[in-house]
């Protein structure tokens, strides 16, 4: 507690003496920042989607031999924490449907907007990082300038006759939120640079597992009514289908395309 007080009249105190309300502002927005941050991470340790080592050798199964694929079996062997992995119920939801010979149009469909909510938890916190790195930089300067109106106020009041001292501590003072602001917004600039090249890795991810899923043909669809049968006859020979193998998108105007897109 001693340290809290003596922090909170130590170095803090003397910020927000310099830099007034906008420093104060600032200071909050540094933590708010801060707590987003540690809450992301958290999340994505969690319910990152994420490509495991059981995962993976569930896809090549399946790219080997469909039909020894069990996608209860495959749920039930991940454990509590393999359960939490969203791309778990994006493989085996996609690889059930497609034994179940549902319509293709749909399982695409489907496949698209589960791979868009797997990223929406993380669009929000990375929008509040980016919104604090770009409004860090513009409070500083707001400060800075109400800083230097202040200087220059008391200078009118003496009628020009502050000394060179007085009026290079005043600039001194109003500088220093300006440096705050910059301090703030680097930091959270470069964290948002990472975290939307890791979200880009991740989206990268569920796509190309999909697709490879996607593109496989259980044997049993062939036994499917002609209309179906035909259409799986035409993947397997390598026809082109009526729309492109990766242009599954339901979804316009995302951040980040989900992996079907």
């Amino acid at each position: 507690m001693s340290s809290f007080l003596s922090l909170t009249d130590g170095p803090i105190a003397q910020l927000i003496d310099m830099g007034g309300p906008v420093m104060v502002v600032l200071l909050a927005l540094a933590v708010f920042g801060l707590v987003t941050f540690v809450y992301l991470m958290l999340l994505g340790t969690c319910y990152a989607p994420r490509l495991s080592g059981r995962l993976k050798q569930t896809v090549m199964n399946w790219q080997s031999n469909p039909d020894s694929v069990r996608p209860a079996e495959v749920r039930s062997q991940a454990g509590r924490w393999g359960r939490m992995n969203p791309l778990l119920h994006l493989v085996t939801n996609t690889i059930e449907a497609l034994q179940n010979r549902q319509d293709d149009r749909q399982i695409r469909e489907t496949a698209a907007r589960d791979a868009q909510h797997a990223l929406e938890p993380f669009e929000a916190p990375l929008k509040i990082i980016e919104v604090i790195a770009a409004l860090a930089p513009l409070l500083g300067l707001l400060g800075t300038v109400l800083g230097m109106m202040e200087a220059f106020s008391a200078m009118a009041a003496t009628d020009g006759r502050a000394n060179a001292t007085q009026l290079s501590g005043g600039i001194y003072e109003a500088l220093t939120t300006t440096a705050a602001g910059l301090v703030v917004a680097i930091p959270f600039a470069a964290l948002a640079a990472w975290i939307e090249f890791r979200l880009r890795r991740i989206h990268k991810t569920i796509n190309s597992t999909l697709v490879s899923i996607l593109h496989i043909v259980p044997e049993q669809t062939l036994d499917a009514p002609e209309t179906n049968g035909t259409a799986s006859q035409s993947r397997l020979a390598g026809e082109p289908d009526s729309e492109p193998a990766d242009n599954y998108a339901t979804a316009q105007g995302q951040r980040f395309a989900h992996a079907t897109g």
